[in-house]
């Protein structure tokens, strides 16, 4: 680091430009802040500066309409935009708009110092223009957590970019809305955004799904079908819960991904293809590798740039925020108005929230629709969240009264993802399959696997057990009987 290199700081607070300034001479820089955009441009102007720290809004106008001047200019001067606004526009904006990154306040001073020295390092090219929408925040991902933060700076950092995106999280954390997000903000916009859920779809129908079909390449096939990679051409195709994706299918998508090129189900013709391919799961993919259900080399193939959304209950904090946009968003459908008092929010805040935002989404608009009371009182909250949260399985009840249980809150979260609209077809199938698959290959693991045993266990013919070890593609312990 050279000591005659000069860091430009613009902010219209003084305590925040005294302790930027405190911070970067104590690491050896020299500082000149300002606190308007009109003594920041002129020394932008005049060539002063290695690198500019800004904040979005200061009392003369937003930065954001000054950068591409600046670019202009020179452009080759970093520059880390600071903002309050910590939302994923901000942090799109600045990439749009040429900033080398992005930092929410309030900021780590040795974050900002790393970054500092990174981009004095670096000196990259403004990253490419990305496409942003009319609607500022159309799409509700909402958080001024850290772990937000840190997913809007990423996806800032990709929306230029093809490379593949590998989304990880429980249930309802919002994995579709950050393949949509990459999609909308991306360079493939003007093209289809087609998603695809796995686990709703038949094994047997999922490579047709994917790549289309020829008339009687199969039972049925009473036409052509396209599919979805071809609905997806030019644009970005979602695939998610990839964990459920049959073996077969995973090595016909390795090829795509591997030589962009693909044949219909029943076709010889090979079809070329231009898509984005960003994957999501709720699954431990390492695990169904070591049970040898997923390719380790497709995993590497889609683990490209990967993406862990936290659960909801890892950034309670945003839990305000998402209540708002929910109340706004219902109210705008035609609901009453609602306002939850302070301690219905603390209420809210100490949940474990199993089924994340898309359990928060559910019980806003059942608080809208059921509700006569304008204010959310925090007995209201106790009691819809009590039979959940305090629910203890009695002792007496069967086992088979408990897996009922489960299987009823399974599929009421199932169907509550899908609101109006059905999910494919097939779903007794999919059932069966979800209870059948670990029951087997638990009761092939108790039994160190010993099929004779586990098919006594089971209460199964063994001919029928090795049927459903082949059907389900179960791993078998290695020298079994």
């Amino acid at each position: 680091m050279s000591p005659t290199e000069t860091i430009l700081v613009a902010d219209d607070d003084n305590a925040i430009r005294t302790v930027l300034n405190q911070a970067l001479v104590r690491v050896g820089y020299q500082v000149r802040s300002a606190g308007n955009l009109a003594n920041l441009w002129r020394w932008v102007a005049e060539g002063e500066g290695d690198l500019l720290i800004t904040d979005v809004v200061l009392p003369d106008g937003n930065v954001f309409d000054l950068l591409p001047r600046i670019k202009k200019h020179r452009p080759d001067l970093p520059i880390i935009v600071m903002s309050a606004q910590n939302t994923l526009m901000t942090a799109v904006k600045a990439a749009e708009k040429g900033a080398y990154d992005y930092l929410p306040k309030p900021f780590d001073l040795n974050e900002l110092t790393k970054l500092v020295q990174r981009a004095l390092s670096v000196r990259e090219a403004a990253p490419a223009a990305v496409n942003l929408p009319d609607e500022e925040e159309k799409l509700p991902l909402i958080g001024r957590s850290p772990a937000m933060q840190e997913i809007y700076r990423v996806l800032a950092r990709l929306m230029g970019t093809d490379l593949t995106v590998m989304i990880t999280g429980e249930s309802g954390t919002g994995k579709e809305l950050i393949a949509r997000a990459l999609h909308e903000y991306g360079k493939r916009a003007n093209g289809a955004f087609v998603a695809v859920n796995m686990a709703a779809i038949p094994r047997e129908l999922i490579e047709s799904e994917l790549f289309g079909h020829e008339k009687g390449a199969f039972t049925g096939a009473a036409n052509k079908n396209i599919g979805r990679f071809e609905q997806a051409e030019g644009g970005t195709l979602f695939l998610d819960e990839i964990g459920d994706m049959p073996i077969e299918a995973q090595t016909r998508l390795l090829r795509v991904l591997q030589e962009g090129e693909y044949t219909s189900v029943g076709g010889r013709t090979t079809i070329h293809t231009d898509v984005r391919i960003v994957a999501a799961t709720n699954r431990d993919l390492r695990q169904l590798i070591n049970q040898g259900t997923f390719r380790e080399d497709l995993f590497y193939r889609l683990n490209v740039v990967p993406i862990r959304l936290p659960p909801l209950r890892e950034r309670a904090q945003d839990i305000p925020d998402l209540i708002q946009h929910f109340l706004t968003q219902v109210e705008s459908e035609g609901l009453p108005a609602k306002t939850i008092d302070r301690h219905a929010m603390e209420r809210l805040k100490r949940y474990r929230w199993p089924g994340n935002v898309r359990e928060l989404e559910n019980l806003v608009r059942r608080l809208a629709a059921l509700y006569s009371d304008d204010v959310i009182t925090a007995e209201i909250i106790e009691a819809e969240l009590s039979e959940t949260e305090n629910h203890i399985p009695d002792t007496e009840t069967s086992e088979d009264e408990r897996l009922g249980e489960a299987v009823e809150r399974y599929l009421t979260r199932y169907f509550a993802q899908y609101g109006d609209a059905l999910p494919a077809p097939g779903l007794y199938s999919r059932i069966l399959r979800e209870i059948e698959r670990p029951l087997i290959a638990i009761s092939l693991a108790s039994t160190h696997g010993n099929q004779i045993k586990a098919a006594e266990l089971l209460g199964l013919n063994r001919n029928t057990l090795r049927k459903k070890i082949r059907e389900l593609d179960i791993p078998v312990t290695r020298g079994a009987h």
